[in-house]
């Protein structure tokens, strides 16, 4: 069962988040944008408002909140209702899958991720942003867990973790940023 009824209750306050820690999110932006391919054929999964979509040109994704959808496609985003384990896209259609703080809200990440391959043209990237469980802002995370909107139903991974999974889902580790 998708994890929306925070997106769908709160998707201004999510985007405010975005908005407060401008900094932040400019380094997460600047990241992606090194490994974005240009003038290739991707979608983002998990698109939410179409936050990050827009200013890296992606212009197609897969939301399951309504709320978010509604906000994504305001920003002329092609946004569809699905689940990461249930892509409505062809085999070997796209280039490249963006998922940005969506592994975490997945019911099923080994699907989700045998989904992104099946997707995926035989030179595609999956490219993932996530808060490392690990990392000082994912120790945060996990301790004020139960306090957040968001993050109360989410599931963090560690790096190994993450990419112990990626191996067994088809996938080879190309960059970290």
């Amino acid at each position: 069962m998708p994890k929306t009824e925070p997106f769908d209750h709160y998707a201004n306050k999510y985007d405010n988040w975005f908005i407060d820690n401008k900094y932040v999110f400019q380094s997460e932006l600047k990241a992606i944008k090194k490994v974005i391919p240009e003038d290739k054929d991707g979608i983002e999964i998990g698109i939410g408002s179409g936050i990050f979509a827009e200013p890296l040109g992606i212009k197609e994704g897969i939301e399951p909140s309504k709320a978010m959808r509604e906000k994504a496609k305001r920003k002329n985003i092609n946004v569809g209702d699905a689940i990461a384990e249930k892509l409505p896209y062809h085999d070997e259609s796209k280039d490249f899958v963006l998922m940005v703080t969506t592994i975490c809200f997945v019911d099923d990440i080994n699907k989700s991720f045998k989904e992104v391959n099946r997707i995926l043209k035989n030179s595609g990237s999956l490219i993932i942003g996530f808060v490392d469980k690990e990392s000082v802002i994912g120790k945060g995370y996990l301790e004020h867990k139960n306090e957040s909107v968001f993050y109360k139903d989410a599931v963090f991974f560690g790096t190994e973790e993450l990419f112990g999974i990626l191996k067994a889902t088809g996938f080879k580790i190309e960059n970290v940023y």
